[in-house]
């Protein structure tokens, strides 16, 4: 049978259109998932493991004031997003090899440099935030964008794997980064991974391809989901802007961020604040033991919550997850000097915040269309930037008026993901679903 044929099992065989053009390994859409999830895997650390460094960094760079070693990471998070757009716009118009490419190079830089030229604060600005932030910024765009192109049938799922990635690749690797840094010190383990991540990157980019112009999954029909609404119109960037559901998206993206990105970024001086920074569990100090299982339950959620709402629609899930969020992050205020509750709250913080990277990315698809998908998330994803810099930056400075308490930080994140669950529910539903109908 050639490609095109029917097969009256199967239906209209256009799969095999990618595995003709690509050959019969990069053609096949599982692999194209494995590769966008490795890629996610080497490029978590520029943001998880970044705690582990800030002990580290205090200590090379003394008189620092804290909120000026946050201010790294607040820059890196600035720079993975803001310029994802153009990024994603270049992905949709020239493909994604080229594009990755770029972006493994300068995660590669961003570290090794980091760990070898690094004179001042101001240096890790460059290289770790900027260089690093934009690599990984291209990375992950280019990686969701291209699972959501793979599977619309099950985008949820598939987005909430590729994200998975980047939220779990963390956990296989936080332990061995801080043994290296024990060894190496923190400037000899930021070279020795920024090297080892990127030519993974690099080897994962030459793999990567969109699926043809108009494929589809073997057999697979679109239907009309009374939980899930699809749009039949695939807007373009410039469109998408006009669009008030946009706009809404943003507002809860940038809301829902703040709590993880403030626990991820601060997480040594989160630690210190409710005087648990000392304890050890099982022999590994509380943050790097907590980190990883942080990154496990961060993962999971990604997959959970995406297989979640590919049955009770992005919506519903939302208002759900954003509520359970904001119960953990409250009871984070209440755990002061009880390292046994520090390891246990945490893991359930991550378990109902991670997931926000797989439904904001499949609801993008949903609403605004595949086609364009890289541009249209990636407009999206620069919410989770201008969160950083109240989560990282901004957390840190509120700390510090506070004698270096997290909890009104806390507070506020928690009233943050409260708000948005409300939206979800009340206000990005109707409207979705309002205009759907009228597209009928």
């Amino acid at each position: 049978m050639t490609p095109g044929q029917v097969d009256a099992k199967v239906g209209t065989v256009q799969g095999d259109l990618a595995k003709e053009m690509y050959g019969s390994l990069i053609g096949n859409r599982v692999v194209q998932l494995m590769a966008g999830f490795i890629s996610m895997v080497v490029i978590s650390n520029y943001q998880y493991a970044f705690t582990l460094f800030t002990p580290g960094m205090r200590q090379t760079f003394v008189g620092t004031p804290y909120p000026q070693i946050a201010l790294v990471f607040s820059l890196f998070i600035l720079f993975e997003t803001w310029p994802v757009p153009v990024a994603g716009i270049f992905i949709d118009k020239f493909g994604i090899r080229t594009l990755m490419l770029i972006g493994a190079v300068l995660v590669m830089l961003g570290w090794v440099l980091g760990g070898t030229m690094t004179k001042s604060v101001f240096d890790l600005y460059i290289y770790y935030g900027i260089l690093a932030g934009t690599g990984a910024g291209i990375i992950y765009i280019a990686t969701v964008a291209n699972a959501v192109k793979w599977f619309p049938d099950r985008r949820g799922l598939a987005a909430g794997l590729t994200a998975a990635g980047f939220g779990g690749g963390a956990a296989l690797t936080i332990i061995p980064i801080s043994s290296t840094i024990a060894s190496m010190g923190w400037m000899g383990a930021m070279t020795f991974w920024g090297v080892l991540q990127g030519v993974i990157a690099i080897a994962m980019a030459c793999i990567l391809h969109h699926p043809p112009e108009g494929w589809k999954p073997a057999g697979w029909v679109p239907k009309v989901s009374k939980t899930i609404a699809q749009t039949k119109v695939n807007y373009s960037w410039q469109q998408t802007l006009l669009r008030p559901e946009f706009y809404l998206l943003y507002a809860m993206f940038l809301m829902v961020c703040a709590g993880g990105l403030m626990t991820t970024g601060n997480l040594s001086e989160i630690a210190k604040s409710l005087n648990v920074q000392n304890a050890k569990i099982l022999g590994i100090s509380i943050v790097a033991f907590t980190a990883t299982l942080t990154g496990i339950t961060n993962a999971f959620s990604r997959i959970m919550w995406g297989m979640i709402s590919d049955k009770l629609g992005r919506e519903n899930t939302m208002a759900l997850a954003f509520a359970v969020e904001a119960f953990f992050i409250f009871l984070m205020t209440q755990i002061t000097g009880n390292p046994m509750l520090f390891v246990l709250v945490l893991p359930f913080v991550f378990l109902s915040w991670g997931e926000i990277y797989a439904l904001f990315s499949a609801i993008t698809g949903d609403v605004f269309g595949p086609k364009n998908a890289s541009a249209n998330y990636g407009m999206l994803y620069t919410a989770k930037g201008m969160s950083s810099i109240m989560a990282g930056w901004g957390a840190a400075l509120v700390a510090a008026a506070f004698a270096g308490s997290f909890q009104v930080p806390y507070y506020i994140a928690a009233v943050f993901d409260t708000m948005a669950a409300v939206l979800a529910f009340f206000a990005l539903k109707p409207l979705v679903r309002a205009r759907m109908a009228r597209e009928k």
